[in-house]
């Protein structure tokens, strides 16, 4: 029996948009109007004084980042970036939700240990991991040095661009695997247990169960979490700006350009291009690297 179709009414319909109004106003305020405006201004140079117009240059801002040795080290690194924290914060989070998949005693207290780093606001993760790596009285440094004595030399591990690069890639998995973590679990908790115990049954192994199993149910989920955790970890800049000034990714890159060298025309062009890039990488990662089935 095929469900019946609800006609909407003239009167219905201007009351839904009615109520859509209040919403969709405050998107046109707080996104469209930003975007528009930023678009306009990647063909201007804007002085730093606001009662000083604009003068239109055309492609300039944009001929300058692609002449810009900087922009193309910093889009490499946050490129490797971005696939370091992606991909093992992603992995790191589904081996657990596969782990934390049955009963046992204190679930719910571990489940709130997991996801402690992710709710703990990250200004104050970010000053706790800049107190464990200080030069001077880091706890990190009185373990390798006093304790173990594995140098005698104190590392300057936010000092260094190849340290600093891990310790932030780390920073980054760690403070971002519980959001992974989370949505498998959701979409795991839906899945029919007697088709683990047809599996059992079948003498299948934990990888057989997983892939015959497990992943086609969590593989929308899978596309989202590594579509979502791309855009994030592309754009970041709070957690590494805070934490280290040598890992120059392309947010912090963006920031210096627009409010170290007062150059807003280059920034905006710059903040275009990358768009291009984040969603030309999204799109490739859901259409080529995990062949999404149009359902």
């Amino acid at each position: 029996m095929k469900p019946k179709k609800i006609k909407l009414g003239r009167s219905d319909t201007r009351f839904a948009y009615a109520l859509l109004a209040p919403s969709l106003i405050l998107l046109i305020i707080l996104i469209g109007y930003p975007m528009i405006y930023n678009i306009i201004i990647s063909f201007q140079d804007v002085p730093i004084n606001p009662k000083l117009a604009s003068e239109f240059v055309g492609l300039d801002n944009f001929a300058a980042v692609f002449r810009d040795k900087s922009f193309y080290h910093s889009v490499f690194l946050t490129l490797i970036f971005t696939a370091v924290v992606t991909i093992i914060s992603t992995a790191f989070g589904l081996a657990i939700a596969v782990f934390m998949n049955r009963e046992f005693v204190g679930k719910k207290l571990v489940n709130s240990i997991i996801i402690l780093s992710y709710v703990v606001p990250a200004v104050c993760l970010i000053f706790a991991w800049r107190y464990m790596f200080n030069n001077i009285y880091g706890i990190m440094n009185y373990l390798i040095v006093d304790v173990l004595k594995i140098t005698d030399e104190v590392p300057l591990w936010f000092d260094q661009p190849a340290s600093a690069f891990i310790l932030v890639s780390i920073f980054a998995i760690w403070k971002f695997y519980p959001y992974a973590y989370m949505s498998f679990v959701a979409i795991l908790q839906s899945v029919d247990k007697s088709l683990y115990e047809a599996a059992d049954v079948d003498g299948a192994t934990g990888w057989q169960k997983f892939k015959v199993v497990t992943y086609p149910a969590i593989k929308p989920t899978l596309v989202t979490v590594v579509s979502l955790r791309t855009i994030w970890v592309f754009y970041i800049y709070t957690e590494v700006y805070l934490l280290t000034k040598q890992v120059d990714v392309l947010g912090v890159y963006l920031y210096d350009m627009a409010f170290a060298t007062h150059d807003f025309g280059k920034a905006a062009a710059i903040s275009i291009v990358l768009f291009v890039v984040i969603f030309s990488l999204v799109m490739l990662i859901r259409k080529k690297v995990l062949r999404v089935e149009e359902s």
